[in-house]
C-alpha cells in the first residue's frame, strides 16, 4: 500500500498515512485530485479506480471515505478487506465510530493504524491483539497523566 486517506463527504481530510515518500506539495495535489475524483463518483460505481500507475481502492462508511493506493498487481479485494478490518477496529474501540471520533481522537486512530499496518503491509491480523495494544497505550497515558498531576500537586502547582 502506498497510502491511506480518510476524508469526509465534504472533502475534509481526517487522516492520512503515507508509506511512500512524497513532498508535501505532491501529497496535497494527490489528496486534492483523489478526493475530487472519488466524491464525484456515483454510489453504484465500482470502488476501484486505475489512477496513474496505481490502483485506488475506496469504501464509504457513514460519512467517511477510506481510500488506499496499491500497486497495479495487488489484489483490490484484499485491500477492501484491510479497509474493512481497520473500520472494525475503530468501531470496536469507539463503539460505532463516527467522524467526530476521528477528529477528536486522531492520535488513537493513527496509533491503531500503526498497530495494524507497518510500512504499508498488514502487521497484525488479530483484532484482539491490536485492541490489547491500544488498551495498554491508554493505560500508560493515564498513568503518565496521574503522575504529572501528582507531581504538580506535590510542588504546590496543582
Amino acid at each position: 500500500m502506498h497510502f491511506m486517506l480518510l476524508f469526509s463527504r465534504q472533502g475534509k481530510l481526517r487522516l492520512q498515512k503515507w508509506y511512500m515518500a512524497h513532498s508535501e506539495k505532491m501529497k496535497k495535489k494527490i489528496t486534492r485530485d483523489l478526493v475530487t475524483m472519488i466524491l464525484a463518483r456515483k454510489p453504484k460505481m465500482c470502488a476501484f479506480i486505475e489512477w496513474k500507475d496505481l490502483k485506488i481502492v475506496y469504501k464509504r462508511y457513514a460519512s467517511l471515505y477510506f481510500c488506499c493506493a496499491i500497486e497495479q498487481s495487488d489484489n483490490e479485494l484484499l485491500c477492501l478487506e484491510i479497509i474493512h478490518r481497520y473500520v472494525e477496529l475503530l468501531d470496536q474501540y469507539f463503539g460505532s465510530v463516527c467522524e467526530l471520533d476521528i477528529i477528536f481522537n486522531f492520535e488513537k486512530a493513527y496509533f491503531m493504524l500503526d498497530e495494524f499496518m507497518l510500512g504499508g503491509e498488514v502487521q497484525e491480523t488479530s483484532k484482539k491483539n491490536v485492541l490489547k495494544a491500544i488498551a495498554a497505550q491508554d493505560l500508560l497515558q493515564e498513568r503518565m497523566r496521574l503522575t504529572r498531576r501528582d507531581s504538580l500537586t506535590n510542588h504546590g502547582l496543582g
